[in-house]
């Protein structure tokens, strides 16, 4: 059974991130949203959290924010507002950690 766990706080200021990082397990999928999409960034705090993980970001919320795709950390799954349904739909359960 699959999860998508889904974040939207930064990891600078909870940890969430972290405490979904920590459940994941094999065949689930971690997306972040709003202010979560900070802890893609290269070099950051949670980057080597979300590193080598099966995760995905919210492309409208990293562009809301200013991050442009340059300046992740590599393999992060960029995904439009159907993308995140789509991940939904893939999923038996959601996630959500505030």
């Amino acid at each position: 059974m699959s999860i998508l766990h889904i974040v939207n706080k930064s990891p600078y200021e909870r940890n969430s991130v972290e405490r979904a990082v920590e459940y994941l397990r094999d065949g689930d999928r971690l997306l972040l949203i709003e202010d979560a999409v900070y802890a893609v960034i290269r070099g950051g705090k949670a980057a080597s959290l979300i590193d080598g993980r099966n995760a995905a970001v919210l492309g409208p919320d990293l562009a809301a924010r200013g991050i442009a795709e340059e300046k992740m950390i590599d393999g992060i799954e960029v995904v439009d507002y159907a993308g995140f349904v789509d991940l939904v739909e893939a999923c038996d359960k959601t996630q959500s950690w505030l």
